[in-house]
């Protein structure tokens, strides 16, 4: 999961921020499919795909699962209820445990030590070609109705990455859109416009709150960061893109979450909230 570790000491109190609020719907996007998208999940951690699961999750519009490790019988069950079910790919790193792993090892670059996983030469054309034509469909394969791209904003410290990356998401696009599939991707709003055309969906973390991995402890967004983060959102929002954010608290830390859900919902962007491993899922989804 792609997210800065931030270096503070101390907790900043969420602030809800609300200057030019825009009712969080999905008017102008340019996906039909997205169109009754008013619910989303990032359900990734292991407690969450579980299949007895299936019950809080199909109160979702669109999920996010594991592209490899979700149970079929959960992304069956979810199509069952209506639900859209989009497969995560990482694929500005490479991580530990893929079946893709081996093959990747060659292109590894610095280890990522928040992750315990590497950053990918996504320059070269071989890496490229083997999540596109390997992994990838691989994922679509299990029925996913898209897929979710992470760590594209790798290229904000991998300067030399940026043409390859590109390149592989254009590449993943035309693949998916060829199926009638969708892509997401998430962060890097410095760093994305070339990328945003291929787009059908974008996802801002840490827009309220955040995991401090230096200080182990949940912190909340200062009020400047929380407005960047709506300026991304209103700006991507308006080239069509469906979006959405997800932000991260300690269990019990209502408060803060719902001042998140009220960041996202007045940047125009669908809110979901949950610990930094992604296996808690509201009770309720959040909404606008």
């Amino acid at each position: 999961m792609s997210r800065l570790a931030l270096s503070l000491t101390t907790i900043i109190v969420a602030v809800t921020v609300s200057v030019g609020a825009a009712d969080a719907t999905t008017h102008g996007v340019k996906n039909p499919r997205l169109a009754s998208v008013h619910t989303f999940a990032l359900a990734l951690g292991d407690r969450a795909q579980h299949p007895d699961r299936l019950d809080e999750l199909a109160q979702y519009d669109l999920v996010v699962l594991d592209g490899e490790a979700a149970p079929p019988s959960l992304i069956a069950g979810l199509h069952d209820e209506g639900t859209l079910v989009l497969g995560y790919l990482s694929v500005g790193t490479i991580e530990r445990g893929r079946s893709w792993t081996p093959a990747a090892k060659p292109f590894r670059l610095d280890h990522w030590d928040d992750w315990d996983e590497w950053f990918a030469d996504t320059a070269q054309p071989a890496f490229r070609s083997l999540i596109v034509d390997d992994v990838a469909p691989a994922i679509l394969d299990r029925g996913f109705d898209g897929l979710f791209l992470d760590n594209v904003d790798m290229i904000s410290d991998h300067r030399r990455q940026r043409a390859g990356m590109d390149t592989l998401v254009h590449s993943l696009a035309d693949l998916t859109h060829d199926q009638g599939a969708l892509l997401f991707a998430q962060n890097g709003e410095e760093v994305i416009d070339p990328m945003l055309d291929a787009l059908d969906g974008w996802n801002r973390e840490d827009v309220t709150g955040t995991y401090d991995f230096d200080s182990h402890r949940y912190v909340g967004q200062p009020a400047r960061e929380v407005r960047a983060a709506q300026r991304a959102l209103r700006r991507i929002a308006a080239l069509g893109l469906f979006v959405t954010a997800t932000d991260y608290f300690a269990h019990g830390d209502d408060a803060s979450a719902t001042s998140a859900t009220k960041n996202a919902c007045a940047a125009g962007a669908v809110s979901y909230v949950s610990n930094i491993r992604l296996n808690r899922i509201p009770e309720e989804p959040p909404r606008c």
